[in-house]
């Protein structure tokens, strides 16, 4: 049986929620590798909207296990506030249906004043656009040696000893931007409550995963955000703090890499990006005001209004490059209905040369300004569409010269927000 490994192949935001959902109801495990409640998934299942942020989206199938990896960092607040509204919904969560790696590094209270304080004391033009959630500053502590993990919480030395390490480093940089020292015991008081509720769900993840693999079961490794946000491989220092590509996966749950067998790389039909950072075929006119209001593009996590533009065919081929991609998902196809022209960023003109990648230097990608081709539009609804016979021929055409740009196939085209309006070119579970 196959494991496959779900990453965004842009700047987030590319409909991956719907996509892992799909493919959920085939796999019998559904882990998260990366990130934060940073980033959040929307899911339209029989009419009922979820909006998850830190749950993997299989919680919504039932007879499934959902795992959260060692990769992400977790704040357990959000993480029980989420359960709740979950369950509300009528889903049942429990520690059968639910693991947490014990060696995932949680978010603290003090991570989220860190990563608040440093935004608003930053000029402009160097503001990263964080979400304020205190991501970034726990993947530090998780680097520094300073992080209170999962399995810390089930010992009170252990504990105390890990929150001293902890505020020996964020003491004095809270009194460098003016914020008031931690309360040492307030803090350990509140982890010593949310211990109890988050206990129950730990678990040795690698372990467990390994025990799946070898029993033939199908994993689905769920990836937040997109790879041009890596911190290694996206648009530098304009990204997340976490690996975002798929080679995370194997890190990030203690899989190992011979555990993953193909990688889906999501990828909207056009671009968009939220917050700071170069964004090469952005537009800035009625088009680009159109595709945002046709796409409802707007955060799930923030609320913020993404920038939006043609789709860039050489940064995408960058990132099934870097992320290993075997095929793609395509998504929001109709929103690109009743456009009489389409362009596609095809490479970038740099000082007068001409480049297929995004180079990794700032200024140099500053200078970049992108070459198109153009291809017609369509003014058929390809809304809804469940086989290529419904998508006019133009459709067909864009999706196509898409596949060659990019150096991969389609596997899979998504037209609408609806889970069955999918149309499956190739089975990434199948062997």
């Amino acid at each position: 049986m196959a494991n496959v490994v779900v990453v965004g192949a842009q700047w987030g935001d590319e409909g991956k929620g719907k996509i892992v959902d799909w493919l959920s109801e085939r796999a019998d495990v559904i882990a998260r590798f990366q990130g934060g409640h940073n980033a959040g998934h929307t899911l339209v299942i029989d009419g009922a909207v979820f909006k998850l942020h830190a749950l993997p989206s299989g919680v919504v199938r039932g007879g499934k296990l959902s795992v959260i990896g060692n990769g992400v960092v977790l704040d357990p607040w959000h993480l029980m506030k989420e359960i709740a509204t979950v369950r509300a919904q009528g889903v049942e969560i429990s520690p059968q249906t639910l693991m947490i790696a014990e060696n995932t590094p949680l978010i603290l209270p003090i991570h989220g004043e860190l990563d608040r304080a440093r935004e608003e004391a930053a000029s402009k033009g160097t503001k990263i656009g964080t979400t304020g959630r205190g991501i970034g500053p726990a993947y530090e502590d998780k680097v520094g040696r300073r992080s209170v993990r999962v399995a810390d919480l089930a010992d009170d030395a252990t504990l105390e000893a890990r929150v001293d390490r902890a505020l020996q480093h964020h003491d004095p940089l809270r009194k460098g931007l003016g914020i008031e020292p931690v309360d040492r015991d307030a803090l350990i008081t509140a982890l010593r409550e949310i211990a109890v509720e988050i206990l129950p769900f730990a678990a040795p993840v690698w372990k467990v995963l390994n025990e799946k693999r070898k029993a033939g079961k199908r994993i689905l490794f769920e990836g937040a955000q997109g790879a041009l946000l890596d911190i290694d491989f996206g648009t530098y220092p304009f990204v997340t703090s976490s690996n975002v590509i798929a080679g995370q996966a194997a890190t990030g749950t203690g899989i190992g890499p011979g555990g993953i067998d193909y990688v889906l790389g999501i990828v909207k039909a056009y671009t968009t990006r939220v917050g700071e950072g170069p964004f090469p075929s952005e537009l800035l006119d009625a088009d680009g005001q159109r595709l945002g209001e046709r796409g409802h593009e707007f955060g799930t996590t923030t609320g913020r209004k993404r920038r939006c533009g043609w789709f860039d065919a050489a940064l995408v081929r960058q990132t099934c490059v870097t992320s290993g991609v075997t095929g793609i998902s395509l998504t929001k196809l109709d929103v690109l209905d009743g456009f009489e022209t389409l362009k596609i960023c095809v490479g970038y003109d740099l000082d007068g040369q001409q480049v297929d990648y995004l180079p990794t230097a700032a200024d140099q990608q500053a200078r970049c300004t992108p070459i198109y081709e153009e291809m017609p539009g369509w003014s058929q609804s390809t809304e809804g569409a469940r086989s290529w016979a419904d998508l006019p021929a133009e459709a067909i055409k864009y999706v196509r010269r898409v596949e060659e740009l990019i150096d991969c196939p389609v596997a899979l085209l998504s037209t609408s927000p609806e889970r069955e309006d999918t149309i499956l070119v190739k089975d990434p579970f199948s062997d």
